[in-house]
């Protein structure tokens, strides 16, 4: 008996599933060692200004790959480039293993800097790939794949506080990790869409054509406020939690876990309120949510209090990269460039962040200069018109 060939309509539908597995993954492998980075800090007896230099390799080399991204994605198509970036990703994770292990400072920054080149290049194709699948079932799901990016950090992020914990050398957690994130992707990746298929409704504009484009570059801006104040909270929080209230490393993972679990609930729902109240609406609540939660993180008289403003914070960050995506996506003809371009302005938050938040932690004490994040909070609210759908405009 000759075997069924999938419909055009189940060939997106399993690009939906492999694209959300794939969203978990690369979130789980950031979140598992983000969420120990005291443990980093201790490891390697670096002080906060000395954590944010560490932090810069890897922005360095999550910016320096964003520009290439959108050309990689546009020659090999998602699949392959999110092949290639997972295997640098992965290769990241077991060199910062053997930097750790050696207490080397040179070294551990190297595999952050080839980590933040395989998980940027990694991240524009996924979301690309996402925004074809979105555009081709005609619903919003772009919020729920990033709810999968932040299920996947919750995992992590538990993973890392348990790990920290029961005292796991974090050396060995990232040569697990690193195997998992392997494995993970290739059991997926062969159901993206081919590229033939996502190139057959239109001919492709220059994939340098978006960098003009007024609109384009202030969703961006919207992207990068939302994605500073995530970052912060990202690099930051579990640090903050530790030096600013006392509490144990376990603690301050836990902390920032709470921020994860708040932001995955922020995606699930977000699709929703988005097509109710619409995105600038419900973007210019988060916005006001995320300096609201992080101002509570800040001046709290008590770790549990603190434990809230991180919940608040998780929800406010929740929609400012997905809705980014979606509203990037609005015309069929140019959403893989404006996809591609709108992420990379996003990820140049993590270049100016954690050196920023460090320096100004050697001055002021990290939770202090998180204030940051209220600041960018700011630059969002007033930006958020951008992402309005084209009848809106």
């Amino acid at each position: 008996m000759t075997p069924t060939r999938p419909s055009g309509v189940d060939l997106v539908d399993l690009a939906r599933r492999a694209v959300g597995v794939v969203f978990v993954v690369n979130g789980f492998a950031f979140a598992s060692w983000v969420s120990r980075i005291p443990d980093l800090r201790d490891t390697l007896a670096l002080s906060p200004g000395q954590v944010g230099l560490l932090l810069l390799c890897l922005s360095a080399g999550t910016v320096l790959a964003l520009p290439l991204s959108g050309l990689v994605v546009h020659r090999l198509g998602p699949a392959r480039t999110v092949t290639v970036g997972s295997v640098l990703t992965a290769g990241g994770l077991v060199a910062m293993a053997g930097g750790l292990s050696a207490t080397s400072v040179p070294l551990t920054g190297a595999a952050l800097f080839a980590y933040g080149a395989g998980t940027s290049s990694w991240d524009v194709a996924m979301n690309v790939e996402a925004a074809d699948v979105e555009r081709r079932l005609g619903r919003s799901i772009m919020p729920r794949f990033h709810a999968g990016f932040s299920i996947g950090t919750v995992a992590g992020a538990l993973v890392g506080a348990g790990s920290s914990h029961l005292g796991v050398p974090l050396p060995a957690q990232m040569l697990v990790t690193s195997v998992l994130v392997v494995l993970g992707v290739a059991a997926v990746i062969g159901r993206f869409l081919a590229v033939q298929e996502q190139a057959e409704d239109h001919v492709r504009p220059s994939a340098w054509s978006a960098w003009r484009e007024p609109r384009t570059l202030a969703i961006g801006l919207v992207v990068m406020s939302f994605a500073l104040a995530e970052g912060i909270a990202n690099d930051w929080l579990a640090l903050g939690l530790v030096d600013g209230y006392g509490a144990a490393p376990a603690l301050g993972s836990f902390g920032y876990a709470l921020f994860v679990v708040a932001m995955t609930t922020g995606r699930f729902f977000g699709g929703g309120l988005a097509t109710r109240f619409g995105r600038v609406l419900v973007l210019r609540v988060t916005a006001l949510l995320v300096a609201l939660g992080a101002l509570v993180v800040i001046l709290s008289p008590s770790l549990p209090l603190a434990f809230v403003g991180a919940l608040v914070w998780g929800i406010g960050a929740s929609l400012g990269f997905p809705m980014g995506m979606t509203a990037a996506a609005d015309e069929e003809a140019h959403a893989a460039t404006r996809v591609a371009v709108v992420s990379s302005i996003g990820y140049c938050a993590f270049l100016g962040g954690p050196p920023l938040i460090g320096a100004l932690g050697e001055r002021v004490g990290v939770l202090d200069s998180m204030l940051v994040a209220v600041a960018a909070a700011v630059v969002g609210l007033l930006a958020t018109r951008a992402v309005a759908p084209p009848a809106e405009r």
